[in-house]
């Protein structure tokens, strides 16, 4: 079993003041075909990566869809920009009639400075309202990479690069920017669903507190997919709804209840808390949680610059995809949560485990419906797309939250991507929020986004 580490992205920077002159071979190729994408490693993807798990843990109104969706776009660019180093690979731009400029045959062109002007351009864009000081470590992790490049590269070749990299980007954009409802939605996630309105039966969602009190996400299920159709946004009907107790969702939600009652066992915390990512400012969210998972591998594997850009644009196709379905599925079926179930028909007095350690908030329930659950959705559809690049059996350690201390931080093993998006669906029954069906139908529908995805006519 592969033991993995995931480095900081703070300390990266520290390392990078001290040690500038001596890390400025960090891409080169040695030796090998500089036309070729896989002749240079991973670092440039690695570390943009990094740093948009720490910009997107502060940005408030990117849970749960806008966050994914900017990794597919921003994937997208990057995969394009350099699909012409890449000869085993096809672009996929004329699925969705993207005019992508084209590199110069004739001429040189350093592919991580491609790859560092594409997210040089997109990611301000898709975070404006990130906070000065993370907008200056986009900044200096440009200047990083573009310092790198020109002790590396003659001048002609890292500003042809740099333009490259940026027209691909702002074809993107333009192409983001046509998407009505994905485009700008994080300004209001809680956008066009008036749930009084919609609330018209025993059994449909309401808001559960402490919480905002309104619906988030309410429009998602309409905003642009990559491999899935509209006839392929709905996920299979839930169990029907009743309150008797010889009923199958009585079942489910005296499971919930179960496991918290009176306290919830060690193994559920941790699991519940190791794999939440709810809470804005807390950690990033449940969608790129599987793209920190992805950069550990990366590092494992030493994975060279092709690999990792066909990582980003999978994962971000298939987490964006997962996030739109869900949620259409979510606002189609409009199923409550367990905590108004439970109080109404169970235990008036229950809450939730989750639990907020910013604010001391207890008992929180994510506020939009229950069915399918997104982090079972997301999760699988991410599981999906990394087993198909570095197998279906990869065994690891996931220690995306070592050494936390606001929760139990320790690193848990799995066999495969599938045993974690397994746990990771399950891990939202001990903690209050979800019932089983939720889960288990929120894996089938991810996974089968995931293949959707890696069918998609990737290679030649």
């Amino acid at each position: 079993m592969r033991k993995l580490l995931r480095v900081p992205f703070a300390f990266f920077f520290l390392l990078a003041a001290l040690w500038l002159p001596s890390c400025r071979d960090t891409d080169q190729n040695n030796g090998s075909d500089s036309s070729l994408v896989k002749s240079f490693n991973h670092k440039v993807a690695y570390d943009w990566n990094e740093l948009f798990l720490e910009v997107e843990r502060y940005a408030a109104g990117y849970r749960p869809g806008p966050a994914p969706r900017a990794l597919a776009y921003m994937g997208l660019s990057a995969y394009e920009a350099c699909i012409a180093g890449m000869p085993e690979y096809n672009s996929i731009a004329n699925l969705y009639n993207l005019n992508i400029p084209e590199v110069n045959e004739n001429e040189i062109y350093h592919w991580p400075t491609v790859v560092n002007a594409s997210y040089a351009a997109l990611m301000p864009r898709f975070f404006p309202n990130a906070s000065s000081d993370l907008k200056q470590k986009m900044q200096a992790l440009e200047n990083f990479h573009l310092d790198n490049a020109r002790a590396q590269v003659s001048d002609a070749i890292v500003d042809r690069s740099i333009n490259h990299g940026r027209e691909v980007a702002e074809a993107i954009w333009a192409y983001s920017v046509s998407d009505q409802v994905g485009h700008n939605h994080y300004l209001d996630p809680f956008q066009g669903y008036d749930w009084q309105a919609e609330y018209q039966k025993e059994g449909d969602w309401r808001p559960t507190f402490p919480g905002p009190g309104r619906p988030m996400g309410g429009v998602w299920g309409g905003a642009r997919t990559f491999a899935i159709n509209e006839n392929e946004k709905l996920c299979r009907p839930p169990l029907a709804y009743s309150t008797s107790n010889t009923s199958a969702l009585y079942a489910q939600a005296l499971e919930v209840y179960s496991q918290n009652t009176p306290t919830l066992s060690y193994e559920g915390e941790w699991v519940g808390e190791f794999w939440s990512d709810d809470l804005l400012n807390l950690t990033f969210s449940p969608g790129p949680r599987w793209l920190a998972i992805g950069n550990q591998v990366l590092i494992a594997e030493n994975s060279d610059l092709e690999t990792a850009l066909f990582m980003n644009v999978k994962v971000g196709l298939a987490l964006n995809d997962a996030s739109v379905g869900c949620w259409n599925s979510k606002y189609h079926y409009n199923v409550e949560r367990p905590q108004s179930y439970i109080n109404r028909v169970i235990d008036p007095n229950w809450k939730p485990a989750l639990y907020n350690p910013l604010t001391g908030e207890e008992g929180v329930t994510p506020s939009f419906p229950a069915y399918p659950s997104g982090h079972s959705t997301m999760g699988a559809a991410g599981a999906e797309a990394l087993s198909s690049i570095f197998g279906y059996d990869y065994a690891m350690a996931d220690r995306c939250h070592e050494n936390r201390t606001e929760f139990e931080g320790k690193p848990r093993f799995f066999s495969s991507f599938y045993e974690m998006a397994e746990e990771n669906a399950w891990s939202r029954v001990p903690l209050g929020v979800h019932y089983r069906m939720d889960c288990t139908e929120g894996v089938r529908y991810g996974y089968a986004i995931g293949r959707k995805v890696n069918n998609l006519p990737w290679k030649k």
